[in-house]
């Protein structure tokens, strides 16, 4: 959804989901009410939104409606100092600023602090990103991490088993010491979950540790391998198939 739509681009949101065939005008206000109706990656909730139909990304209980445009699939090394978002109220710079116009709306998946770096997949294919961000498949991310001081061989012991934070205890991570100096180490880990601001969270919980520099590696089976930061480059048609493979999809979407 978009706030410069033309109006004569502009539908009512219930009127696309019913041309999709997925319900009648009425029941698709009804899911709209129900919070089941995700547009560029939000949660929309009031009737009489309206959207583009030819760009805008529309999921429905986790399935987006056909016959949009064609997807899409960008690998971004996000560099520090970019928001990861489409829009900033602050007008900072987003990661859609470091892109080249694309010929379709594309959005990111997930976020990465505006200090944070390394892998981030933006794509319309709204079906992909409902698996790549659902717990339930577990979708591996890997970083190294600069931390402020040397973190013990206990905290690093608790971080393998998980870690009480507010929002509940973490799943086990796999964590590596990969060097240290007086002030300071770096150490990889990786996770299966995207709480916000996770990492950042686990060491300070162990040991009262600041993060100094956080790239993300990998995503998956996507990394960083021939990428500057700020570079961008298309997805090949296997590597698509790898993720989609990852999430458990059987075949790719169309």
């Amino acid at each position: 959804m978009n706030a410069d739509v033309n109006a004569d681009q502009a539908v009512r949101l219930h009127k696309v989901i019913a041309q999709a065939g997925v319900a009648s005008r009425r029941r698709a206000e009804g899911l709209i009410v129900q919070g089941r109706v995700i547009v560029n990656g939000k949660k929309i909730t009031t009737l009489g939104s309206t959207v583009d139909p030819s760009t805008d990304v529309i999921v429905v209980d986790g399935k987006p409606l056909r016959g949009h445009a064609p997807l899409r699939y960008v690998l971004l090394h996000k560099p520090r100092g970019y928001i990861t978002t489409c829009q900033d109220d602050q007008r900072r710079p987003t990661v859609l600023n470091l892109l080249k116009r694309q010929p379709v709306r594309i959005f990111p998946v997930g976020r990465l602090d505006f200090n944070s770096e390394g892998v981030l997949l933006l794509t319309n294919d709204g079906r992909l990103t409902n698996r790549l961000l659902h717990p339930r498949y577990a979708m591996p991310r890997t970083y190294v991490v600069r931390v402020d001081g040397v973190v013990s061989a206990e905290s690093l012991d608790q971080l393998r088993r998980g870690v009480v934070l507010d929002d509940g205890r973490t799943l086990p991570a796999q964590v590596k010491m990969m060097r240290h100096a007086d002030q300071s180490c770096w150490i990889r880990m990786t996770l299966h979950e995207g709480r916000p601001r996770q990492i950042h969270r686990m060491l300070q919980r162990c040991g009262g540790h600041g993060v100094k520099r956080l790239q993300r590696v990998a995503m998956g089976p996507l990394t960083l391998a021939g990428l500057l930061p700020g570079a961008s480059r298309l997805l090949e048609e296997f590597e698509v198939a790898r993720l989609y493979q990852a999430c458990h999809l059987e075949t790719m979407a169309s």
